[in-house]
């Protein structure tokens, strides 16, 4: 998935996966997957994407500071 946001262009096929947490059975309308990336020069984003009653039923990217993207992998640990 590409995405432009805030300027920056975001490419999950040429970033790393920090970390990726599923919620839910694959096909629960309620079950959904956060990943966490990281580009080369340090940005950091949250992919998610879910079942139709899920927080995110359609796709989303959203940039993350450093010290979120930490927070977020301590929550997720």
């Amino acid at each position: 998935m590409k995405k432009t946001v805030k300027g920056v262009v975001y490419d999950t096929d040429a970033m790393a996966v920090v970390k990726k947490v599923a919620h839910g059975e694959y096909g629960d309308p309620a079950g959904y997957e956060e990943t966490l990336y990281v580009a080369e020069n340090g940005n950091y984003f949250l992919y998610t994407f879910g079942g139709e009653t899920s927080p995110y039923p359609t796709e989303k990217l959203t940039s993350l500071s450093k010290v979120k993207a930490h927070a977020w992998e301590k929550e997720n640990a």
